[in-house]
Parts: structure tokens; C-alpha cells; sequence
């Protein structure tokens, strides 16, 4: 009889299905430090995530593998890339004084550009009958106005591209389980300001029977895209704490301070940055363009010039330029004390490298913005300081993510 039944018996043992529900003898799982030295997992640990499944009592729920999660988190490293790209892309539209070129908004319809010579007379036309032609623009030629309707329309498909990026993955990923419950509430978030952003753009169209000069709302577009992009950042290094090696920190009153400092950094910069965007609104770096002083004085007398006074902070050029010098030298400051700081505790080399990177950033964007003032705000020194900002609040943000809480 047990000669008859010992083979059935182990073809059973060794099927999957039943291996799933037998205890591993001492199973061994990696510490996750470099160091690749095992231990043991503690009672109730599962080795696959099919245990942990049926450990929860949810066989047949599909739980994203590290395989998916690799996937995920280049998608959003491709998210942001594009979102990067809109942002650079908008301010030379903004520069170029080519964000009112197309005077209507259709999500499908403008996709097709003019092609001949009558369908570009039309076009003209219709943006002759706006303000910014009338009081701006009223000498400019056919060829003129093709140049920043161009500008334009490569703007609104680059956004496009973003929302597709974005969107169809995201459906995607959901559908195959490949998205944490976490990651969801991320996504939807995400998904959201997408979806604001493109109410927001739809908002901003001039009316012909508008008699002001509209240079501030793009400045608000701008910021929106903005925090798109970082949100997008900083969402990807979410994932990438759970893809790449983790540093193990040791928990001590100097690294909880230096982790709150760098917090802290990475918001004014974002601040400044923020900023940025209303200067490049309001056209603020074409007034005192000298360095350090604003003209022959440290503060300007035309900083509270309208009323109510807050009015001043969102509209008032002076008070707008002096806010993103005030912002932009505090940051430089912080930085520089938060790498100092860093050179006092022992840390990893990527923390390390994190940390000289975003002082080497932070200088060059300095410099950057001082040579854009002094030149009077050339277009393309202008987008690369614009690009600049960009490249620092990621750098912050990678900071961050490498002086994150080691998990218990």
C-alpha cells in the first residue's frame, strides 16, 4: 500500500498550489542592506506575495510585483519628463509674447493647423480682433504672426501629449492590478490636476471685448504646470524608495534635524521658484535690472505703489522681482548651510552626492538669474534659467527621498 501511494503523494507535495500552503523551513530573506547578509523571516512572514495573498485571506487579489513597480515608476519618470518639457516649453511661448496667437480653444478641433494662404488670412484676422494685436502687435506681419501661432500650437500639442502620457497608462495599470492602494490615491491626485490644468488653460482665452494687456494669468498656467512637474517628481521617488538600494541610516538627533532642514530648503525653493513664475508673468525682470542694489537703493520706494497692499505681492513688477531676489538669495543661503550640515554627519555617498549636486545647482541658477537681469532677459538665457529651476527642486527632492526614515 505505501508503495502504491508514495508516488501520488509526492507528485501532490510538489505541485504549487499545495507548496503555497506549507510552512518554509527557515526561509532566508535579505536584511536589505548592501552588506548581503541573510536572515531568517519571523513567524507569519511569506516569502511571495501569493502567501501574503492567502495569509489576508484574498487569494485572488493581484498584488503589483517589484517587476510591475520597476514599469510604474518609469512611466513616471516619463511623466515628468513631459511635464518638464511643457513647463521649458511654456515659458519660451511666455517670452516670446506667443501665448494669445491662437484665440480659441478646442481640445480636438485646433489640432489640424492652417495649411494654405486663405486659412492663415483667416487666422490673422481673427487675432486682429483682440486686444493684444490692437495695443501690442498692431504692426505686425503675416510671417510674425506665424512664428508665435507656431509657438503656440506646439505648446497646446505638447500638452496634449502630457494628458496621453498621463492618462492611458494610468487606466492601464489599474486595470491590471499593477498600482498599491497608496499609489492609487497618488494617481487620482495626479490625474485631478491634470484635469484642473486643462480647465485652467480653457480659462485663460482673451476676450475680444477685454481691454487689458493679459500678462498675468499665463504666469498662473505657468505655476500650475509647475507643480505638476514636482508633484510628478516626487511621486516617482516614492517608488523609487521601493526600487532602489536603501541607504540604512541610523536614527540620531543630528539626522533628524538635517532631514527637517532639508524639508524645509526644498520648500523655499519651490517657493522661489513659484515665484519665478509670476516674474516671468508680470515681465518684472525689465525693471531694475542692475545687481545687488535695485537701482541706487537697497529697497525700492515703488514697492507698495497700489492698494490694497497685498495687491502688490501678485501685481506690482517691483514688489514681485524684489520677493523673487529676497527668495532666491534665502534659498542659496539655506543650501549652503544644509551642505555644510550634511559634511558634519557620516552618510552615504549618494547622500553625499545628492547634497554637492544641489549646491553646485543652486549657485549656477544664481548665476543664471543675476546674468538674465543684468542682460535685460534674453529669451534663451531666460528658459535656461526657467529649465535651472526645475533641475534644483528635483535635486531637493531626490535629497529628501535619501534622508528619508529608515523603515522599521
Amino acid at each position: 500500500m505505501q508503495r502504491l501511494l508514495s508516488p501520488p503523494l509526492k507528485a501532490l507535495m510538489g505541485s504549487p498550489c499545495l507548496r503555497l500552503l506549507v510552512p518554509r523551513a527557515a526561509p532566508r530573506a535579505q536584511c536589505g542592506c548592501s552588506c548581503g547578509i541573510s536572515r531568517p523571516l519571523r513567524p507569519g512572514q511569506y516569502s511571495t506575495v501569493s502567501e501574503v495573498a492567502l495569509q489576508a485571506g484574498r487569494g485572488t487579489v493581484s498584488l503589483p510585483s517589484k517587476a510591475a513597480e520597476r514599469v510604474v515608476g518609469r512611466w513616471l519618470l516619463v511623466c515628468s519628463g513631459t511635464v518638464a518639457g511643457a513647463v521649458i516649453l511654456g515659458g519660451v511661448t511666455r517670452l516670446t509674447e506667443s501665448g494669445l496667437s491662437m484665440v480659441d480653444w478646442h481640445l480636438i478641433k485646433e489640432m489640424k493647423p492652417p495649411t494654405n494662404q486663405e486659412e492663415w488670412e483667416a487666422e490673422f484676422q481673427k487675432y486682429q480682433q483682440f486686444p493684444e494685436f490692437k495695443i501690442l502687435n498692431h504692426d505686425m506681419t503675416l510671417a510674425e504672426f506665424k512664428f508665435i501661432w507656431y509657438m503656440e500650437y506646439s505648446h497646446r500639442m505638447w500638452g496634449r501629449l502630457v494628458g496621453l502620457v498621463y492618462i492611458l497608462p494610468a487606466a492601464y495599470f489599474w486595470r491590471k492590478g499593477w498600482l498599491s492602494r497608496a499609489m492609487k490615491g497618488r494617481v487620482l491626485a495626479l490625474c485631478g490636476l491634470v484635469c484642473f490644468q486643462v480647465r485652467l488653460f480653457n480659462g485663460l482665452e482673451e476676450k475680444p471685448d477685454s481691454h487689458d494687456i493679459p500678462s498675468g494669468p499665463p504666469s498662473v498656467s505657468t505655476s500650475v504646470d509647475l507643480t505638476c512637474c514636482h508633484t510628478g517628481v516626487s511621486l516617482l521617488l516614492l517608488i523609487l524608495r521601493q526600487l532602489l538600494w536603501t541607504p540604512q541610516l541610523p536614527e540620531t538627533r543630528q539626522l533628524l534635524w538635517l532631514r527637517r532642514f532639508a524639508h524645509g530648503t526644498a520648500g523655499l525653493v519651490f517657493l522661489t521658484a513659484l515665484s519665478g513664475a509670476f516674474v516671468a508673468g508680470l515681465d518684472a525682470g525689465l525693471v531694475y535690472n542692475s545687481f545687488p542694489k535695485m537701482g541706487e537703493s537697497w529697497i525700492p520706494e515703488d514697492l507698495f505703489t497700489f492698494s490694497p497692499i497685498l495687491r502688490n505681492v501678485f501685481e506690482n513688477p517691483t514688489m514681485v522681482q524684489f520677493d523673487h531676489r529676497i527668495l532666491g538669495i534665502t534659498s542659496v543661503t539655506a543650501i549652503t548651510a544644509l551642505y555644510f550640515l550634511s559634511r558634519r554627519i557620516p552618510l552615504p555617498r549618494r547622500t553625499k552626492v545628492a547634497a554637492a549636486t544641489l549646491l553646485a545647482l543652486a549657485y549656477t541658477q544664481a548665476g543664471l538669474g543675476i546674468s538674465t537681469l543684468l542682460m535685460y532677459v534674453p529669451t534663451p538665457l531666460a528658459a535656461t534659467h526657467q529649465s535651472g529651476s526645475l533641475a534644483l527642486l528635483s535635486v531637493a527632492l531626490w535629497l529628501m527621498n535619501e534622508l528619508r526614515r529608515v523603515p522599521k
